[in-house]
């Protein structure tokens, strides 16, 4: 049995990377650490429960890090604050967590001579013209937006000089916007389904012209593995299905799958700083490793994600009213 660390393993693609990896990969024996902060749900891993270890704790805590470190052959690092609204608001937790964390889990992956993966988001290039053909790649330059865009660059960096000061063996991976069952009800996709399962009008940013490239969570969690088994040490590969479509158009698909007019939405104020398109070229990923993504196709996948929040409200009621009350002050 290799022995794995997950970091953030009870927030969205990190559970599901937990669950991807009993599925797939039964020959790891697997910790998760999480501190289980808003976006953090133990409920998460419930299929899994009795398949991994459960450590409830800070990646900021130097001496705990150092010690479940110490007994991990591999360390998948997903631990990050995520969401660019609340670093508007307040940027100390993204500061803390995504900078300062890092740092702890690369020294303490340094004294141990584990193996790291880091996570990280296409957010931290900035953003590209809406009407272009161009594509992010390992060598676009960093230009983040936001706070959260900002310390996940940082992390980024630092990662890449552990590689190259003291040998770390870590790889860095970036990708596109992810979707899938046990995402926050704060974030964009599951926002849409569930107002529209509460008998609530959807709401879109502005005139929902910004553009992202979508990318099941499954398909992102296979790659991870891909890079983790072959992935060259020191280098970075983005992770994207090449499929972009606008805010608009993801939503007006949600309600057309959901059986909705769709013009069945509300406008509301653009948030600050709201980068207009995000697209990746993941040809390295898939000419060095073989990757492919199952779900190319974003209807089925979408489909998919709208089943699984029917099927399960016991997990997601519990947070929507308090969500909606925040972006309601926000008035969003």
């Amino acid at each position: 049995m290799r022995r794995m660390l997950v970091t953030g393993g009870a927030g969205f693609i990190g559970a599901n990377f937990v669950h991807y990896t009993v599925r797939n990969h039964p020959d790891y024996q697997i910790t998760v650490l999480d501190a289980l902060t808003y976006a953090g749900n133990r409920e998460n891993l419930n299929p899994v429960a009795d398949q991994v270890t459960f450590v409830h704790g800070d990646i900021c805590d130097t001496d705990l890090v150092d010690q479940l470190v110490s007994q991990a052959d591999v360390v998948v690092h997903f631990a990050a604050e995520s969401h660019v609204d609340n670093s508007l608001h307040d940027p100390e937790p993204f500061i803390r967590s995504n900078i300062i964390g890092t740092f702890r889990i690369l020294e303490a992956v340094r004294r141990h001579g584990s193996r790291l993966h880091h996570i990280s988001t296409d957010e931290v290039f900035g953003d590209l013209p809406l009407d272009s053909d161009e594509r992010f790649t390992e060598q676009t330059p960093y230009d983040p937006s936001s706070p959260y865009s900002a310390s996940k660059a940082s992390s980024d960096m630092l990662v890449r000089a552990w590689v190259r000061s003291y040998g770390v063996a870590a790889t860095l991976s970036n990708c596109a916007n992810n979707y899938g069952p046990y995402q926050h009800v704060e974030k964009f996709i599951p926002r849409q389904i569930t107002n529209v399962l509460i008998g609530e009008r959807p709401k879109l940013y502005g005139s929902g012209q910004n553009v992202r490239e979508w990318t099941h969570v499954d398909d992102h969690n296979a790659a991870v593995h891909l890079i983790l088994e072959r992935g060259r040490i020191g280098e970075t590969y983005l992770i994207g299905s090449g499929d972009e479509r606008s805010n608009r158009e993801i939503l007006e698909l949600i309600l057309q799958l959901m059986g909705q007019p769709t013009d069945a939405y509300d406008l509301v104020p653009d948030r600050p700083g709201h980068d207009l398109r995000y697209s990746n070229d993941s040809s390295k990923l898939r000419n060095e490793l073989g990757w492919r993504p199952q779900y190319a196709d974003l209807e089925s996948g979408l489909a998919a994600t709208i089943d699984w929040y029917r099927n399960n409200t016991w997990w997601w009621e519990p947070h929507k009213r308090r969500t909606e009350a925040k972006y309601q002050l926000l008035g969003r």
